[in-house]
């Protein structure tokens, strides 16, 4: 059975930071690419970062350069999300991913397996 497990998150201050995980299991993560995405009350699924092993390639939204780092630990089968400098807005459900990376910028339906989620909140 295939499973991704996010974990991490929490309730942060602002300018605070987190480190999300998203563990797999039942797949090889190195084989796809694997995205956060991320969705705050009331608004539409975002994605927030991707990173492919195979060819080096990593995406963040603009929102978050320069704050966020994904990174990949093949030998634990998991990918981290770095979360430094967080904002209020960046309050949401975060979601890992995998699948295939087509397009220029995250697109839910290229991704294959899905997490639960993990809840991140960021007080003013």
């Amino acid at each position: 059975e295939v499973q991704l497990v996010e974990s991490g998150g929490g309730l942060v201050q602002a300018g605070g930071s987190l480190r999300l995980s998203c563990a797999g299991s039942g797949l090889t993560l190195d084989d796809y690419a694997i995205a956060w995405f991320r969705q705050a009350p009331g608004k539409e699924r975002e994605g927030v970062s991707i990173i492919s092993t195979h060819d080096d390639s990593i995406y963040y939204r603009d929102s978050v350069k320069g704050r966020f780092t994904i990174s990949s630990d093949s030998a634990k089968n998991t990918v981290y999300l770095q979360m430094n400098s967080l904002k209020p807005e960046d309050t949401a459900v975060y979601y890992c991913a995998a699948g295939s990376w087509l397009s220029s910028f995250p697109v839910e339906d290229e991704y294959d397996y899905w997490g639960q989620g993990t809840q991140v909140t960021v007080s003013s």
